[in-house]
């Protein structure tokens, strides 16, 4: 196992960091929280998790070891992959899911794309008592409380660490900002990689 992989930060994209290890560049998938951290030219420690399947092999890579352990946990529930527990760690914070699972909110991880209400009863059952408790201040304040009050300076770091002009990041998220205020009208976590996504759409259109 790769426990993590330190070193200059080679590249950035909407979802991956290349970090440089010994004169090779490792591609580390990432959420934009953990994205929105890094900058090309700079070190950078990412506790990794490695992904073996048939016919790839995927590196996970985290802010923390918190961060990782929570990735593999979830996955431990069915029809949990990678990519979905990923999806989770987007939205939601490790001690903000400890939260989620451990008071029953639904609503919580209905928030997650891909996740709808049937999935959330089934993931709360099979997650209970395997994440633990809350580990830091922050997710004792409630869940999703600061994802809800920072998305759009998740997306605006992301963006400044893609390369783009803080005016350009400015501009973008003013654009995606209606997206972001119907999924809090609608009670949920605005959907930080969806949103992302989006506004690198438009910024590819007015470049």
């Amino acid at each position: 196992m790769i426990a993590f992989v330190s070193g200059p930060v080679a590249a950035l994209a909407p979802t991956t960091a290349v970090v440089e290890v010994g004169g090779v560049g490792m591609a580390v998938q990432c959420t934009p929280g953990t994205l929105a951290g890094l900058r090309v030219g700079q070190e950078a420690r990412l506790a990794t998790s490695l992904v073996v399947r048939e016919d790839s092999l995927t590196l996970y890579g985290f802010a923390d070891d918190d961060e990782r352990q929570v990735f593999e946990l979830l996955q431990t529930a069915s029809g949990v992959g990678p990519r979905l527990a990923q999806a989770m760690l987007a939205v939601h914070s490790p001690d903000a899911l400890r939260i989620a699972v451990s008071t029953g909110d639904e609503k919580a991880l209905t928030a997650v794309p891909g996740i709808g209400k049937k999935g959330a009863q089934k993931l709360l059952l099979e997650l209970k008592d395997r994440l633990g408790e809350p580990v830091g201040a922050a997710g004792r304040q409630g869940v999703g409380a600061a994802v809800s009050a920072s998305w759009s300076d998740q997306l605006h770091a992301a963006l400044i660490g893609l390369g783009y002009a803080t005016r350009e990041a400015d501009d973008a998220v003013a654009l995606v900002t209606p997206q972001a205020e119907a999924a809090l009208a609608e009670g949920a976590q605005p959907p930080v990689p969806r949103l992302l996504r989006a506004a690198l759409q438009s910024l590819n259109r007015t470049r």
